[in-house]
């Protein structure tokens, strides 16, 4: 089995990192890639066709984790809560993983036990990659409407909590909300200067 994983969320200054790991099925659905290249329809459209047909399994780790470890660490957890997550669905533990960029969770991460590895650019040249792609960052973007709700002033249904004008403009007038991530520049100097 091999399982496509990667992640979402690595830059914004709010809201959790969320990684995916996909085995694909049979026929793989059509139009898989690099999600930041898809319109919201078709990613909305190819993300249901996964996740009805394929195998996956979702990690996602919280701003307080992130600020702990640091993005990088953080990252590497989402990813291996993701693959064993996976393979909780499928039963077995038999799976190798390809990783979207320069690095993977071997070595990086205490739990990871799988065989790996990085593909730059992998969402674009591996389909798998491309759906785990996909699912992570479809993920996230609920995860971050849902936020907007308790959290309106800051514009996450739009902006996903990446550091935008509006965004930016909205922490300097509201200051922080707990979803912001303290240890990214931007929201520790709104701290420093409250």
């Amino acid at each position: 089995m091999i399982a496509g994983v990667d992640e979402a969320g690595r830059g914004p200054l709010a809201g959790p990192v969320v990684a995916a790991a996909v085995v694909l099925c049979k026929p793989c659905p059509a139009g898989l890639g690099d999600s930041k290249a898809l319109s919201p329809q078709v990613r909305a459209k190819l993300d249901r066709a996964i996740r009805a047909r394929c195998a996956y399994g979702i990690g996602v780790v919280e701003v307080e984790a992130i600020d702990r470890l640091n993005i990088f660490g953080a990252t590497m957890l989402a990813m291996t809560l993701a693959m064993e997550r996976l393979c909780e669905a499928l039963g077995l533990e038999d799976c190798e993983a390809l990783i979207d960029g320069h690095l993977t969770p071997a070595g990086r991460n205490a739990g990871w036990r799988w065989p790996a590895r990085a593909i730059v650019k992998g969402d674009a040249r591996e389909r798998c990659i491309g759906a785990a792609s996909i699912i992570a960052k479809e993920h996230r973007d609920r995860l971050m409407r849902e936020a907007a709700a308790r959290h309106p002033h800051y514009g996450w249904d739009r902006n996903a909590g990446y550091g935008t004008p509006e965004h930016l403009a909205a922490l300097r007038e509201h200051g922080p909300s707990p979803l912001h991530r303290r240890s990214f520049a931007p929201v520790a100097q709104m701290e420093m200067f409250a």
